[in-house]
């Protein structure tokens, strides 16, 4: 039994080797039995248990194999599957160096699929460090853009997606990556531009710019050697600096420019010469300019006007303003007198010279109310010229009235004296014209009336109101021409 045991391991070598060694020590086992003495019964008991001994050998060794073949199963399956999943995320269809069909040994098999898949894991990691770098570039500028800190250490902290390593995807990330890149360009290029307009400004108003421009954020400072925020809010900020800026350029310019209106009114009133006037030409010459049009260094500084010449000429300018408010007054008086309408009353002129004196009003305002007043009055002369000349009308025919009726009271009027027949011709003229009073009368009420609703006031003649003085004329005329009735009926 035992020899057929080991019989069964023919047919190999080593199987040869094993029953010719197994067979010297069995040759040797009987030789001391049989010397020993050794029983049948034990000595098949001995055998059974030797082969008993060997199978189990036999089956270690056999689940072993069995185990190691397993895993190379394993490992064969999860290098292919490896290899595939590299495939995919790498996006490749396919490794030209990779046998198409596996053939051999598990370990031949192995070992052909290495290295393609040795070259593949190559790629893979050369393609993640691309990611990165992409990867970290964005997220550098995006933190950049959101204003928020950027450090060094970028790269280490990526987190590469390994499931999708395509060719597609990095592109996409590059494309991602070139459109952040030409956004910081294009703030870059807004935060240059927004700088100088500050500086030309700031040298403009006499400002330090290099002040300013920290105050909006300290890295925009060219001395601070750190990367310029690019954020929304550093842009914003220098938006409404540029604003600001721009706002008290605009101020500053609206002040020099009341300031050589005021001068150019000084001068006119002191017949300053030109060459004193050229002193301020910097400050007269913004007259008509706008602050987009101001680019001179310090051409808007808080001192550019000197208070102390300025405050000189503001002495002087007091008497020469009186003087032409007595001057303009005067001529105002006059256009009222002319055309017989409602004068100032100097209590008013008194009051104006009190508000000059304490400065309540302003010597520009002053000559520029003066000249309205006086435009008013012309403008107001010349609507009343046709009624005035009819009032000079009726009042010549109103004297001449007068007179007519001092003649037909003389007695003598008809008596051949010397002179007699001139007031007899006056008298038919002064008939003619007295005749005509009514007529007269009428239209100049109409006008009055009419001038009246348009400009919604009463028409005055030296104070008094013009409609009134017509109405009362024409009835006691009226009565007059009534008593002159029953007078005739009296004598007849």
């Amino acid at each position: 039994m035992g020899m057929g045991f080991f019989q069964a391991l023919n047919g190999t070598r080593s199987s040869a080797l094993l029953e010719t060694s197994c067979g010297h020590l069995l040759q040797e086992l009987k030789m001391i039995w049989d010397e020993v003495g050794e029983d049948r019964f034990e000595r098949e008991k001995i055998l059974l248990e030797l082969e008993q001994e060997c199978l189990e050998v036999y089956r270690r060794k056999v689940d072993t194999a069995n185990i190691s073949r397993t895993r190379l199963h394993q490992q064969l399956a999860e290098s292919e599957a490896e290899f595939t999943h590299l495939l995919l995320s790498l996006g490749e269809r396919s490794l030209p160096r990779r046998p198409e069909k596996m053939t051999g040994t598990l370990k031949e098999q192995i070992k052909s699929i290495s290295p393609a898949l040795k070259e593949m894991q190559l790629r893979r990691e050369d393609r993640v460090k691309q990611f990165q770098v992409v990867q970290g570039q964005i997220e550098r500028i995006s933190a950049e853009i959101a204003g928020q800190p950027v450090y060094n250490d970028t790269f280490s902290n990526v987190v590469v997606n390994e499931n999708d390593l395509s060719l597609k995807k990095l592109e996409e990330y590059q494309n991602e990556l070139e459109r952040l890149h030409a956004e910081k360009s294009d703030r870059l290029g807004r935060i240059e531009n927004y700088i100088g307009i500050i500086q030309n400004l700031a040298a403009t108003l006499g400002m330090d710019s290099s002040q300013i421009i920290t105050k909006v954020h300290p890295s925009l400072n060219e001395l601070s050697r750190l990367s310029k925020n690019i954020s929304n809010g550093t842009l914003e900020k220098l938006d409404t600096t540029v604003n600001s800026l721009q706002a008290e350029k605009h101020i500053r310019l609206e002040r020099l420019q009341q300031l050589g209106k005021a001068l150019a009114n000084l001068w006119n009133l002191m017949d300053t010469p030109s060459e004193d006037r050229q002193y301020f030409f910097h400050v007269t010459s913004l007259s008509s300019v706008s602050s987009d049009e101001i680019f001179t260094t310090g051409g808007l500084t808080l001192n550019i006007v000197q208070q102390v010449q300025y405050k000189k000429l503001d002495r002087l300018k007091a008497s020469k303003m009186k003087e032409f408010l007595f001057k303009k007054g005067a001529e105002l008086e006059e256009i009222c007198s002319r055309s017989h309408m409602e004068i100032p009353s100097t209590l008013e002129m008194e009051k104006i010279i009190h508000q000059l004196n304490s400065g309540e009003i302003d010597h520009a305002d002053l000559v520029t109310s003066m000249n309205e007043q006086i435009s008013k009055a012309e403008e107001e002369a010349f609507s009343r010229k046709s009624i005035m000349e009819k009032i000079e009308k009726w009042i010549l025919a109103c004297n001449e009235e007068q007179w007519l009726d001092d003649y037909s009271r003389d007695e003598n009027r008809y008596s051949v004296s010397r002179g007699a027949h001139k007031k007899l011709k006056r008298a038919e003229r002064a008939r003619i014209m007295v005749n005509k009073i009514p007529a007269l009368v009428d239209s100049l009420i109409s006008k009055t009336k009419s001038w009246e609703e348009e400009r919604n006031k009463v028409f005055l003649y030296d104070e008094v109101p013009l409609l009134a003085m017509l109405e009362e004329y024409d009835m006691l005329r009226k009565e007059k021409e009534e008593e002159k009735q029953r007078q005739r009926v009296m004598h007849s």
